[in-house]
């Protein structure tokens, strides 16, 4: 039980890690979105109703959503407070957008976009005083990752008596209300099979000749699939609409509620109308297609490439510490029953699956409070850190036998040197979940950007076959006796051995320390090891006094657990409330710059080569690159007689413009290398280097910048 608390523990915190920015005037800005709150005249009177809105001012590629978002995102919400008496309508939503990114169909806002709704004026307000409106603004901002954000907006509006002229307010609610869909105009029933949906549009009295296009975007989530092609077709006044039922297909009886955008070339230019639309459909036996679809294969795909990305992951750095774990699991069960080296295997991988799907959920979870979400994401907050650090200082000390749980070791993946030690397969298999966060494997980039963009289902389907294939190698090698004869047979030295893995879990305590620092200062190192010695006299109380009297085990137990609660809860508080500190800068080779968006726009913009890096502090991946690549003499001499120019970006802590940059490249976390090579006409030619680097990868890719500059 203490492992599944600990991992709680973990998750708990994760979830207090959501990103908000806040405003507390009528206008607020983010680095995405500019609000402001706006009304439809500069004064009321008692009794009126007005209108008031949210406006969104967004910068180029990035988007904003309708009340129903399509395959992913979450809509806008307003919260109204006003003074006693008066009444906020709900949000009028203007006519959306379609935002395509690869497989994901979503409805949104780009640019700007006006959230209006109505407000009801008490009678007896008292004139001479002020009309107070708070508008609290949750809103989800995504180009190809999403930001959530949130702002607390307030107008104050004077009352005046009746009569008085109220002015015109903001001519922003204007264009606001042009932008409003309009009342169908034209009778339209609606006919449905299992397959398809059918719109007609009667009298519609169109010219086929000037609809450029026709498109319906349905108000309730999965009543129409909403990536799937919408073929039309004119037949004479009648316009036929078909449409792909989604995964919340309509029941008998229930309407199909949205908007029906008509695109059309005028004389002005190309014009979008759209029409509301609330229609009770009639099911058939069939509809005949206009066309044919086919078969979207996108999460199939997904979840190959999520498999094959867990295999590879037993390979990176981050999961190196609890290999040699598993490898001491396997010579101690070795000579046991081929049943129980296969049950120690099932145990492991059920470990790593339970991990990942708690993983999953509270990503789902976070996702739908509209936080921003990515693998590894996590490592971002100074909490999390701290928590798997202590996480890692527990499992050394259980390693080192400081203490242990039961009559066997069986306590945060120690367990595999006990007697029984299923429960510790499993927490092993949790361990290595853990420590394989901060990494990224090839394919995975993909399978995980899909995954975060779906619904749970999908989600849950994708991290569990990574989680299958970062289990298999385990998995494969406890099925396999004649393998297991030829390992060494256990004895004495296997107790040496276990003792001796602490010390890479110290080390590992001792790096995500060493992280928290370049997050929050010296500070958090004096918390994180003062919490290091309360959870060691925890640990070494409990063992002390498990073997007394009862009496004495259950108040050194209760001291223990009180010791291990002061260490977290005071961890977290120090953390939260300590004041800003800068963060500790590392010594470099004084062989690159700091990234920044202007530097490296100005020197693509000279022709020059940069070659980019995308690092943090938490990314094990990335600090083993720049130790066996990208500090090698061969790639610094390189980069100096090539004139390539080194910027590096840290992602430590949250960075929005070098979260721009990733989301640029497909990319969802780090780490990213880019080389841009020399020469003006190869600005659109940047060249993405592997995520495993060797000296020879990078020499080879600044290789014709090296030609250029010789040659010169």
């Amino acid at each position: 039980m203490f492992e599944f608390r600990l991992l709680t523990i973990i998750f708990i915190l994760l979830g207090m890690c959501s990103l908000n920015a806040q405003g507390d005037s009528f206008a607020a800005e983010t680095d995405q979105v500019k609000a402001q709150l706006i009304a439809s005249v500069g004064a009321v009177h008692p009794g009126d109703e007005i209108l008031v809105g949210v406006h969104q001012r967004i910068i180029p590629h990035w988007h904003t959503y309708w009340i129903n978002p399509g395959d992913s995102g979450l809509p806008t919400t307003i919260v109204y407070t006003l003074p006693a008496g008066a009444t906020a309508g709900e949000i009028q939503w203007p006519t959306p957008g379609r935002i395509v990114m690869g497989p994901v169909t979503n409805y949104g806002y780009e640019n700007e976009v006006t959230l209006l709704s109505s407000i009801k004026v008490p009678l007896d307000s008292v004139v001479g005083s002020e009309f107070r409106i708070n508008a609290k603004v949750k809103w989800l901002v995504c180009e190809e990752i999403c930001i959530p954000q949130k702002v607390d907006l307030t107008l104050s509006l004077p009352i005046v008596l009746p009569g008085t002229n109220t002015g015109n307010g903001s001519p922003l609610i204007k264009t606001a209300l042009a932008g409003l869909p309009k009342i169908n105009p034209w009778p339209i029933k609606l006919t449905h099979s299992e397959k398809t949906l059918s719109l007609q549009i009667t009298d519609a009295e169109l010219q086929p000749i000037a609809v450029k296009n026709i498109r319906f975007y349905p108000a309730k989530w999965g009543n129409v699939a909403h990536g799937a092609e919408q073929p039309w077709q004119f037949s004479g006044n009648t316009i036929e609409l078909q449409l792909k039922p989604g995964d919340a297909p309509l029941s008998p009886g229930e309407n199909l509620t949205g908007i029906l955008t008509i695109t059309e070339n005028g004389s002005s230019g190309t014009v979008t109308r759209g029409y509301s639309v609330n229609v009770t459909g009639k099911a058939v036996a069939g509809i005949a297609p206009i066309n044919t679809e086919k078969p979207d294969l996108v999460l199939a795909s997904a979840l190959l490439l999520a498999f094959l990305g867990g295999i590879i992951l037993n390979l990176m750095p981050c999961v190196f510490p609890v290999l040699s774990i598993k490898a001491l699991g396997l010579i101690k069960h070795a000579q046991q029953a081929p049943r129980q080296n296969r049950l120690h295997g099932l145990a492991y991988t059920l470990g790593i699956l339970v991990s990942f799907g708690l993983l999953g959920i509270a990503l789902i979870a976070l996702k739908a409070g509209g936080a921003e979400i990515g693998w590894g994401f996590q490592f971002q907050s100074p909490l999390f850190v701290l928590t798997v650090a202590y996480l890692m200082f527990t499992v050394g000390l259980s390693l080192s036998g400081v203490f242990s749980i039961g009559g066997s070791v069986m306590g945060i993946g120690s367990s595999l040197a006990g007697r029984t030690g299923y429960s510790g397969s499993f927490f092993t298999g949790v361990l290595a979940t853990i420590v394989a966060t901060p990494c990224t494997a090839p394919f995975m980039g993909a399978a995980l950007g899909f995954a975060l963009t779906q619904p749970p289902a999908a989600l849950l389907a994708v991290f569990f076959c990574l989680g299958l294939g970062l289990a298999l190698p385990y998995l494969l090698l406890s099925q396999w006796p004649s393998l297991q004869k030829r390992l060494p047979k256990p004895g004495l030295w296997m107790d040496r051995l276990k003792q001796g893995l602490a010390f890479p879990m110290y080390a590992t305590a001792v790096w995500l320390v060493w992280v928290l620092a370049q997050q929050a200062g010296v500070n958090a190192v004096a918390i994180a090891l003062g919490g290091m010695v309360i959870i060691a006299f925890a640990a070494w109380l409990y063992e002390a006094t498990k073997t007394a009297k009862r009496s004495t085990q259950l108040s050194g137990a209760s001291v223990a657990g009180f010791s291990l609660w002061l260490a977290l809860i005071g961890s977290y508080f120090g953390i939260e409330t300590a004041p800003a500190s800068p963060s500790l800068k590392v010594a470099s080779a004084n062989n690159y710059e700091s990234y920044s968006a202007e530097r490296l726009t100005k020197l693509r913009s000279e022709g020059k080569p940069v070659f980019l890096n995308l690092t943090a502090a938490w990314c094990i991946s990335c600090l083993v690159n720049e130790k066996v690549a990208l500090s090698q003499d061969s790639v610094i001499d390189a980069f100096e007689k090539a004139d390539v120019t080194y910027l590096k970006g840290d992602w430590t802590n949250r960075d929005a413009e070098i979260t721009k940059i990733l989301a640029e490249f497909g990319r969802s976390g780090v780490p990213l290398y880019v080389f841009y090579p020399g020469g003006i006409g190869n600005l659109k030619n940047p060249v993405v280097l592997p995520q495993i680097l060797t000296p020879e990868i990078v020499t080879k890719a600044v290789a014709p910048s090296l030609l250029v500059e010789t040659a010169l």
